[in-house]
């Protein structure tokens, strides 16, 4: 587990002034859950982010993985074996001329064996459907590619928890539904923990809970039927709202025995037809 208690991050901008990018989050993450983070650009998605894997370190407040303390240095390497981290460009994390080499670069520098790291870059390359770009230069790759190929890489040195920070921000449409479905296969298949920041709602709808944030406040979690539910809370906070469940809001105002909690085209077609 995860556990975030009264959080809180600064971010000098000078001497004596300092911004509040995390402003008291509390949070827990259970293992096996799919998390998505939701909340508008500068709302302190990504800080928290980093907080997980320690890349960042609590102003005040602590951030606990697994029983360990992330302001304890002396267990910095064992959180971030925990924790594995991909961001949103993923030739930021490629770093060597082969698919093949770039799975094994993280797994060398904790020491796996050379037989050991055979094994493992098979296993995670068919996980992430690229086995068939085993020799092939990243370089050449598509975006959709390269991202589940940093996502290998890290699967690789067995993380407990996988955070992804905006992943298909830079795709297009192929390449977020290649990246989406490896993560979901992660998830269900592999029991893997997972926490992504989106800002597509189609995203957001896939997962078991959404933590909604707002001036680096959670101001609203629960599952997406329930958070989505929350029309005009949303609007408010200036966030998007899955098409299907804004139409069902609209025909909810129309006639309130109508559903408003919509989330998928596949619900909307079996209540029209009802």
């Amino acid at each position: 587990m995860i556990k975030i208690d009264n959080l809180f991050h600064y971010y000098s901008q000078g001497k004596d002034n300092e911004t509040i990018a995390l402003d008291g989050v509390n949070l827990e993450i259970n293992e096996g859950e799919f998390v998505v983070i939701l909340g508008h650009n500068g709302c302190g998605k990504s800080t928290l982010a980093k907080h997980l894997n320690s890349l960042l370190l609590p102003g005040k407040g602590d951030v606990v993985i697994d029983g360990l303390d992330s302001k304890d240095e002396s267990k910095l390497w064992e959180i971030r074996k925990k924790v594995g981290m991909v961001f949103q460009n993923p030739d930021n994390q490629l770093v060597a001329t082969t698919v093949e080499e770039d799975v094994a670069f993280g797994m060398e520098n904790l020491g796996i064996s050379q037989d050991l790291m055979k094994e493992r870059i098979t296993e995670v390359l068919e996980k992430v459907n690229m086995a068939d770009y085993r020799n092939k230069p990243p370089h050449l790759l598509s975006g959709g590619q390269k991202q589940r190929i940093a996502i290998a890489g890290i699967i690789a040195m067995r993380p407990a928890y996988l955070v992804l920070d905006e992943p298909t921000a830079m795709l297009d449409p192929e390449g977020r539904r290649e990246v989406i479905d490896t993560i979901i296969q992660l998830n269900k298949e592999e029991g893997l923990t997972i926490v992504l920041i989106t800002h597509f709602m189609e995203e957001a709808v896939l997962a078991d809970r959404l933590v909604v944030m707002e001036q680096g406040k959670v101001v609203l979690q629960g599952s997406p039927r329930e958070v989505f539910s929350k029309v005009e809370d949303l609007k408010k906070l200036r966030l998007d709202i899955p098409q299907v469940t804004e139409i069902a809001y609209a025909l909810n105002k129309i006639d309130n025995t109508f559903p408003s909690d919509i989330l998928t085209i596949e619900e909307m077609v079996e209540r029209l037809c009802q």
